[in-house]
């Protein structure tokens, strides 16, 4: 698809409806069944709600929110905000509810979309801006400010005209789940995102024959570039997924081609497979055949005897993990954390297309991916097109291209931090680039400097340890101390054996990165209590300050768990 060099978002809407009206765009469960919408249809829709808005006398640059699921309604508020130049703040739906009004206050919000009233409630009292609130589901009554969609969308409206926003126009706030301090308001233009749009799409192309399951909240920035304006771009069906408890019967009904994941998703299904494989047993001795001769064959290095055996392991591993995807995937796009070695090479040795790639909310988001016929997943792949990428002396990668924002609402003390006088935006994130390829060793912040000296990245040896089953959620302690230790969500209560098995996913690491130290909790750690970000990253600090009492004991002479084995 050409576009002008001057296009917005929403001249790519339309574009899309011009070009194939009648394919299929979206699916979603309504009810009892699936509902399908075609571009024309859709754009109908958008119709309505720009119609909507309209009468709301907001003006071109005020701000609307929406807190939703993945859902329809979702592109149809986005699209028509755009079109009236309106400027959309993307809410996480299972976000604490302080969270919510402060990304509220701070953008100075007129326009709220919600689910249902009850998810206003909560931060009615907290908000100072919001003059509308809509409600997809009917409301009570009692609060003026509050409608329901029903009687506030028009029963029809024409699909709108070329939208006047500019390329550089502010199209939208997006809130970064800070791991420390309050949330900070991305701002990115038309241009920033369309321009990764279509770097994106060249690197890693879509088509109108694919359909994509999307899960991921439309929030994140990562599901909102590649798995909703790319697949506008590429003309691809997007299925909604009901729900992440009912994901895996949807990938399996639905058969999608194409998937926007974040490493948890595979981490999870990978200890429910070792929960069904007991250790020893023929099944867990195949399991480990087809994941080592699939990883040679991923390689290029397959022996004579893998040729002779991988059509038996396909059949009997590899094939029954692709049916319960669907049996149709042709790309897994995964990014949002680091994808572990192990379960890459777990996944892809049974032949999942898995693309590992880059990128941060502040660069709309993506700086680099691997591409299909260039994979390495060691790395995070090259630079997309446009895009520059270089390590300072201290080793930061710094990215620079029209992808990156124009800087933080409200803040211009964070953006003068984050994007330095001659345009390169500081990712925070530790890197080499070997042969173009970007590999990323750690975070600046979260380099756990021991008190010899050593330094460890706590991130990897987190993802290591987490390929135990017995461990739900851990985080490595250290930081000025002599040894590691590691903070523990496990159903297992023998600590000397949980630090045996920690350490025994570390063997392949240095010498230092050695648990010595454990204490164990029993509540998950989760964004509703605090101590995770909407993006399921852990909050280190407060972490560190809920468990300050349980990390001090475990440090106690007594308390010494493992040895440096």
């Amino acid at each position: 698809m050409d576009l002008p060099n001057d296009s917005n978002l929403f001249d790519l809407f339309l574009r899309r409806i011009n070009e194939t009206p009648e394919a299929p765009a979206y699916r979603q469960f309504t009810g009892s069944s699936w509902r399908d919408w075609s571009w024309s249809e859709i754009g109908r829709e958008v119709g309505r709600w720009r119609a909507a808005l309209a009468r709301e006398h907001l003006m071109p640059g005020d701000r609307v929110a929406l807190c939703l699921r993945n859902r329809v309604e979702w592109v149809c508020f986005d699209q028509a905000a755009m079109s009236l130049q309106l400027v959309t703040v993307p809410l996480y739906f299972d976000d604490r509810p302080d969270n919510m009004a402060w990304s509220l206050n701070d953008a100075g919000v007129r326009l709220l979309l919600l689910e249902d009233e009850k998810m206003w409630k909560p931060i009615r009292d907290l908000t100072n801006s919001v003059e509308r609130v809509v409600c997809l589901n009917p409301v009570g009554g009692a609060d003026e400010k509050v409608v329901s969609l029903s009687g506030w969308l028009p029963a029809v409206a024409d699909v709108p005209p070329r939208s006047p926003a500019a390329a550089d126009d502010l199209m939208t706030i997006v809130y970064t789940s800070g791991t420390t301090g309050r949330s900070k308001g991305v701002m990115l233009s038309h241009r920033n995102i369309l321009s990764n749009v279509i770097a994106s799409m060249h690197a890693l192309p879509a088509y109108l024959s694919d359909r994509f399951l999307s899960f991921l909240p439309l929030s994140h920035t990562l599901e909102r570039t590649c798995g909703y304006y790319a697949a506008i771009w590429a003309g691809a069906q997007t299925v909604y997924a009901r729900s992440i408890g009912q994901l895996a019967d949807d990938l399996y009904e639905q058969q999608p081609t194409a998937l926007i994941s974040v490493p948890r998703i595979f981490e999870r299904i990978y200890s429910r497979m070792q929960e069904a494989m007991a250790p020893g047993s023929l099944k867990r001795k195949l399991f480990d055949a087809a994941t080592e001769v699939g990883w040679r064959r991923f390689r290029g290095e397959s022996t004579f005897t893998d040729k002779l055996v991988w059509p038996v392991l396909k059949t009997l591993v590899a094939k029954k993990l692709h049916r319960r995807l669907g049996g149709r995937m042709r790309m897994i796009i995964v990014g949002g954390a680091a994808f572990s070695p192990h379960l890459a090479r777990v996944f892809i040795g049974l032949g999942l297309p898995i693309i590992q790639g880059y990128g941060l909310t502040e660069t709309s988001p993506v700086l680099a991916a691997n591409r299909m016929n260039d994979n390495d997943p060691t790395s995070v792949g090259r630079a997309i097109e446009g895009v520059e990428l270089r390590c300072d002396e201290k080793g930061e990668l710094l990215a620079r291209g029209p992808n990156i924002m124009s800087g933080y609402w409200n803040n211009p003390e964070a953006t003068a931090a984050m994007i330095d006088g001659d345009g390169w935006l500081h990712t925070g994130d530790v890197a080499a680039i070997r042969g173009g390829n970007v590999y990323i060793t750690g975070r600046v912040k979260e380099i756990i400097v021991l008190s010899n000296g050593e330094k460890v990245p706590p991130t990897d040896a987190e993802a290591a340890i987490l390929r135990d089953a017995a461990f739900e959620q851990v985080m490595v302690i250290g930081e000025g101390r002599p040894k590691l230790g590691l903070l523990a969500v496990s159903k297992f209560t023998d600590l000397k054996d949980l630090c045996r098995r920690a350490n025994d996913k570390l063997h392949d690491f240095p010498g230092y990165t050695r648990i010595h130290h454990i204490a164990r909790v029993d509540d998950s750690w989760t964004v509703e209590n605090g101590l995770l970000t909407p993006t399921l990253k852990l909050k280190r600090n407060e972490i560190e300050k809920r468990f300050a009492r349980e990390i001090e004991a475990m440090y106690t002479v007594n308390n010494t768990c493992s040895t440096s084995s």
